[in-house]
This record gives structure tokens, sequence and C-alpha cells, in this order.
């Protein structure tokens, strides 16, 4: 009996589409097949790393009947069209966050996908994560009693985000909250269930002056955005026993690049660093009479290789359940749609602040 096998046509030729595309070809009977980019020298180079066929643009690639999955790598704001085609054209979809910039949009595209019975899914890689699971464990558990307050802190770099890049406009990312916030907002309500937005707020970046020539500014070297830059967020939800706090900045230099999230409880608290987690840090009372302990633990493989194995995973779980429809996937449809619905809510409910100079 012959493996079975699935072909993916991929949208967007991007660095990271050739980081997922590298790391899907690891499931056994992938195959990619067919590559288009608006950039036809992107598509000619993942083409060839791939040796897949390269389509002059993303409508005659719904035409190449061998492609059974379109992934789909390209700016947010192109997310809901493209998906939508390709489930019209009876391609299942893989979509780079966020579904769509619009939870309207996104609910629109699982009713789609559920009708014609195909697999429409965000990679919200974040549950395929080995320490998920066992933070996971600790809360059901409640090896440290109840949850009490969390934190996840971003500071990012903007060292490759010119102001005019796609990302500082909304129209094109949705904002923060939106192209980057629907990660961890499904992250913890992965482990905490449900929560409810209490408060958001947005800060604008101080509008960059052009030099004069009289008197020069060496810092002032990029021109003025046509839009305003929003460069950090914070929200504020509320689980079933205690807030969490969301900050992201895209202010830092390359170098400083850091994330850490907190989950404090009754006896304890564990800490995850970096934004795909590779270390946990566990301190706290693992009984009634016991002493405290700490205990820290460091995934071997490194950032990159565990990013690449959790995209293995994720196109392994989800190919599992085109083959097999009473499979339960470790995310679907509905993380889509949640974490989109709560970036929405933050963006549309925060107070815009603009930094002081």
């Amino acid at each position: 009996m012959s493996m079975p096998e699935l072909h993916i046509g991929v949208v967007g030729a991007g660095e990271f589409a050739k980081f997922a595309a590298t790391a899907f070809l690891r499931v056994p009977g992938v195959k990619v097949v067919a590559i288009t980019d608006i950039n036809p020298d992107a598509a000619r180079s993942m083409g060839a790393a791939f040796n897949g066929v390269v389509h002059e643009d993303f409508e005659d690639l719904l035409k190449n009947t061998s492609v059974q999955l379109i992934y789909i790598a390209t700016p947010p704001y192109l997310h809901y069209d493209q998906s939508r085609l390709a489930l019209l054209a009876g391609k299942h979809v893989i979509c780079e966050k966020p579904a769509a910039l619009k939870t309207s949009e996104a609910e629109a595209l699982v009713k789609l996908a559920k009708a014609n019975h195909l697999l429409y899914v965000v990679n919200l890689m974040q549950r395929y994560n080995p320490l998920f699971g066992i933070v996971k464990a600790i809360v059901d558990e409640r090896l440290l009693g109840d949850f009490r307050h969390g934190f996840f802190e971003n500071y990012a770099s903007d060292e490759f985000l010119g102001p005019q890049h796609w990302f500082w406009d909304p129209a094109k990312s949705g904002g923060i909250f939106i192209e980057h916030g629907v990660h961890f907002f499904d992250l913890f309500s992965g482990w905490l269930g449900e929560g409810k937005l209490l408060a958001a707020l947005q800060l604008r970046r101080p509008a960059v002056k052009s030099p004069t020539p009289a008197a020069p500014s060496p810092a002032a070297t990029q021109p003025i955005p046509a839009t305003p830059i929003v460069d950090r967020v914070q929200a504020t939800v509320l689980y079933k026993t205690g807030p969490v706090n969301f900050y992201h900045g895209f202010d830092q230099p390359k170098i400083l690049d850091r994330q850490e999230m907190r989950l404090l409880f009754e006896s304890g608290d564990i800490t995850l660093y970096e934004w795909v987690p590779v270390k946990m840090r566990l301190h706290g009372l693992l009984g009634p009479d016991a002493s405290p302990i700490t205990l820290e633990y460091k995934n071997p493989a490194g950032k990159q290789e565990l990013y690449q194995q959790m995209l293995t995973a994720m196109l392994s779980d989800q190919w599992t359940w085109i083959k097999d429809r009473t499979h339960i996937r470790v995310i679907d449809d509905d993380n889509a749609v949640q974490s989109l619905r709560i970036a929405e809510e933050a963006t549309a409910s925060s107070k815009i602040c603009q930094q002081q100079q």
C-alpha cells in the first residue's frame, strides 16, 4: 500500500514561508508542489529550492489540480480574500496569523470551510510547544493552587521595520494586537480558559522630524510616515481566577529582543522565556508541608529547531484530521476566531496616547 501524499501550494515566498515549508517537508508524504509571489524573483528562488512549479499569480496557482492544500504566508490584509478564494476552489487552507482583520471575516471563512468539508486553520502553533502541555497540566491539576495573576511582556525589535513597512499600517496589519497579539491571547486561553478584556492602551511613537540644513540632526534620518506609528500596546484580560497583562513593544535594538511570561499561583509561579518559549522556571511549594523548590528546564533543541518542530507537529495534526475527521486537533478553526475576537476588541476599545517628547 503506497503512502498517502499531501501536495501543498505556497502563497508568499518570503523567508518565513521557506522556513515553514522546510518544516512541513519533515512530515512523511508532504510535498511542496507550487509557489507564487508578487515578487517573481522570490517565487523562482523558492520554486528552485523546493522543486515546485512557479505560478505567475494566485489565481493561476488555484487552477493547479495537484494542489490539495494552500499555505498562505502573505501580509494580514490579504488573508481573508486569499483564504476565501482557496476554499471556493476546493483547497484546504492553513493561513498565517491572523485569520483576517475582522472577526466577522474569520467566522465567514470557518462557515465556508465547514460547508465544503475542508480544513481551515490559522497557524497558532504555540500550543504545539511541549512547554504548553507542561504548564497546562500544572494549571489543570492545581499543583501550585489556583492561578492568581500573569503577564506576557514582549520587548521586540523594530530594526527591520522601516517607517513605510506594512506592519505599521493598521489597514494592512490590523495593528499589533491583531497582527502579533493573537498568538498570546490564544496561548493564555489554552491554559486558563476564555478571558474577558478589561482595558487596552496603544502608544504612538513621536514623529521623527526631518533635519534642516542649518542644524541637521543625526537621529532624524527617516521620513515622517504618512500614518502615525503605534509601536507599543498593552491589554489586561480577566480569566476565571485572575488577570493577565499583555505588553507588546516594537522599539528595541535587535540584540535586546526578548520576551518573558509569568503565571503566578497561590503557592508559586512559572516563568517562560522567549516568544517561542524554550526555557521554563518553576518556583514554589509542591505540597502543604513542603519547602520551596526551584526547577528549571531548557529545551535542548534551541528556538529555531523547536519552532520547526512545532510547525511540523501542527501540519501533521491537521493532515491527520483531513484523513480522519474523528481526530481531535490541538488547534482548529475556533482558535482563529476566538483569538482574533479579543484582539479586535482590544484594538477597537483601546485609548491611543501620544508619547511625550
